[in-house]
């Protein structure tokens, strides 16, 4: 009898696979058997690139007479730590019984090359091969998913991309790290007086470094500059307000030498002087000149793709985005939420169409529930094709993570925290069901002695979706805001009847002496955010919406990526307040790298490569294309560092790093472990 074979990436979902196939089986040694139906798995991978030793011994010792090392055929081997478990899976992927092999690995370009290695190396031929892919392990989208299959050479392009990743990876590790290593790790080595120093480069990793390593410089060379502004303090009604004064057309100090910004001086003196001008003459008044009333609506924020909710777990509970993965990772496998290595903040069309289960699902978590059942009574969810929320373009792989509304039971057996994410993760998919929250805004513009004072307001008249995203756990803090908020409906009121040729009270004027800011570290969730944007940190959540293109690394490998900067002591991670600053040895390394390989430090060209293999999983360039490009980079590169004479001008770099760390800390290194430093990112 014919049987199908399942093959999954971890024992756990392969279970879940089989009690959706409902599947009576008997327990093997590493796998499930039924009477038409075995399911394996792999344990992550089971296969890596072999190290150059393998091509030749003698490739083993480190040379410069060896690079740059171009294999024509790259080599690979089983993992010898799961071997077990890879000769298991190669001997069913290639039983007679076995006619149709579902590969159910993660449905991603990680996942692909996982199982795309395993069949390589085991040699699979002349079996008929199904792609499972999958956005939830849900019972029934596991199920949609084997009825939905199609044939594994659809995703051959992804394959392609996979293996080039890999390969990218694995040459600019081994002949960048060896070429640096040899060239500068003896300068490296006496400065820090260690043994040896092997220098570990990457190409998402070593843009990581330089991009915290300028953002310190950056700090240290910040010079504050102290201003000072003139405000007034009105009065109306019992509500006291400020008006700020700036220096607009007609002003005594217009586009005044004087003037740091146009509503600031440079110089103390100068502001108290415009202070007792404009406090002069009582009886102390204004004229409002302009009054403007806007309504302004504030939409619910787009979904959370794992860049997003890392930023957002960061901030809110300190955890590095590698607990964050592993957090959300825990709760895809109890089929609390979707698929979390996703770049997509958007739904897709097909999902869209049957929210309301998921909706319904969350009647009964308890910190939502009341909203799920008012969604779903006012059927809230009728419109959503038509929102932003909605669209299939701008979905690859996956959609956005949102709850599944199913395995609730399984909270009780998750962390706090763990629970704690969750409800983060549907807060944020039931606000898009929500209209806007509405502010009224108010601006005045009141004049005395000629010059003008500027008050703004902004007052919260419906609360619209923000009364689902107040957190169980902790008042969420208010976003920070140059305008008065208030939700005094009174004072309102007051500002309404306000109208061109009123009189204002004043108070008094005073001074409020400010001061430029240094630019702000990276904490490991704006990390994560910049690196998805290419090296840009940029706030504004509108504005990153519609960033289109690649970032550095991918939504899976973000985390293990700084996670590794970290544990080669590159770069140090503050567990409190989760902020990021390099080490001596990080900042030497940069230093390095900027006199040898600087595109290695740049985000942009960093980013370009990963669009590359976004292009060859999409088909626009070939492989082949994209492999000539990757060996001409390298060839180039290292021909150029081979002619280099420099490392005696390092010192200078190093000495300025140094005065920047104790005597006795950050130079505390180790000898990096061949595997941190050969195969990197």
């Amino acid at each position: 009898m014919s049987k199908s074979l399942f093959i999954a990436e971890k024992p756990s979902v392969a279970q879940e696979f089989a009690k959706a196939l409902k599947l009576n089986t008997s327990r093997k040694d590493g796998y499930l058997e039924s009477e038409n139906t075995i399911v394996t798995w792999c344990v992550g991978h089971l296969v890596t690139m072999s190290y150059p030793e393998a091509y030749d011994p003698a490739l083993k010792r480190w040379s410069l007479d060896t690079l740059p090392f171009l294999p024509e055929d790259f080599k690979y081997e089983v993992i010898p730590s799961v071997k077990k478990q890879f000769d298991i899976v190669s001997g069913l992927l290639n039983r007679k019984d076995v006619e149709t092999i579902y590969v159910c690995t993660d449905s991603g370009r990680e996942g692909e090359y996982i199982y795309r290695l395993v069949a390589m190396m085991a040699g699979v031929k002349d079996k008929e091969q199904k792609r499972v892919w999958i956005d939830s392990q849900t019972e029934e989208e596991i199920i949609r998913g084997i009825r939905e299959a199609k044939s594994l050479s659809e995703y051959d392009n992804l394959s392609a991309s996979a293996y080039l990743r890999a390969k990218e990876d694995y040459l600019m590790g081994i002949n960048f790290s060896r070429l640096l290593s040899l060239k500068y790790g003896n300068a490296v080595s006496n400065y820090l007086g260690s043994r040896y120093q092997a220098i570990s480069v990457g190409r998402v990793m070593t843009c990581v470094l330089g991009m915290v390593v300028r953002r310190e410089r950056e700090i240290r060379e910040f010079v504050k500059t102290p201003f000072y502004r003139v405000l007034g303090k009105f009065e109306l009604q019992g509500h006291s307000f400020e008006g700020e004064w700036r220096a607009t057309q007609g002003s005594r100090y217009f586009q005044s030498p004087l003037l740091y910004k146009e509503n600031g001086f440079k110089k103390k003196e100068t502001a108290k002087e415009l202070a007792e001008l404009l406090s002069a003459n009582p009886p102390l008044q204004a004229v409002v000149e302009k009054i403007e009333r806007k309504k302004e609506n504030k939409n619910p924020p787009l979904l959370f793709n794992l860049a997003e909710l890392q930023n957002e777990c960061s901030r809110l509970f300190k955890l590095s985005p590698d607990e964050t993965l592993k957090i959300v990772q825990e709760l895809y496998e109890k089929k609390l939420v979707t698929y979390p290595r996703t770049d997509a903040r958007v739904l897709s069309t097909a999902v869209a169409k049957e929210i309301q289960k998921n909706i319904g699902g969350l009647r009964s978590f308890v910190h939502v529930g009341a909203y799920a059942e008012e969604i779903l009574a006012g059927q809230m969810y009728k419109n959503l094709l038509k929102t932003r929320y909605v669209n299939d373009k701008q979905i690859t792989d996956h959609y956005a993570i949102i709850p599944t509304g199913q395995g609730l039971n399984a909270l009780r057996s998750v962390s706090v925290q763990g629970e704690k994410v969750y409800e983060v993760i549907v807060r944020r998919f039931l606000s898009i069901f929500y209209p806007p929250a509405v502010y009224q805004k108010i601006s005045l513009v009141s004049v005395r002695e000629k010059e003008r004072l500027f008050s703004s307001f902004k007052v919260l008249v419906s609360e619209g979706y923000l009364k689902v995203s107040g957190y169980s756990f902790g008042k969420k803090k208010e976003e920070e805001t140059s305008e008065e908020e208030t939700q005094d409906s009174a004072f309102l009121e007051m500002l309404q009847n306000i109208r061109k040729g009123s009189i204002l009270s004043i108070q008094r004027f005073f001074i409020k002496e400010g001061e430029t800011s240094p630019p702000k570290r990276y904490t490991s969730g704006s990390m994560i955010l910049a690196m998805e944007n290419a090296g840009q940190l940029i706030e504004d959540e509108e504005l990153r919406a519609q960033i289109k293109g690649s970032g550095i690394g991918t939504s899976a490998t973000r985390a293990e990526i700084l996670k590794k900067l970290v544990t080669i002591q590159y770069l140090a991670l503050n567990k409190k307040t989760q902020v990021i600053t390099p080490t001596l040895l990080g900042e030497m390394i940069f230093d390095v790298v900027n006199a040898s390989i600087r595109s290695l430090l740049s985000p942009e060209l960093t980013a370009s490569w990963e669009k590359g293999l976004t292009y060859v999983a999409e088909g626009s360039i070939t492989p082949q294309e994209y492999m000539e490009k990757l060996e001409r980079f390298i060839r180039s590169w290292t021909q150029g560092v081979l002619g280099l004479r420099n490392q005696l001008m390092l010192k200078q770099f190093f000495d300025a790093a140094a005065q920047y760390y104790q005597k006795g800390t950050g130079n505390k290194t180790r000898k990096s472990n061949r595997c941190d430093t050969e195969k990197g990112r």
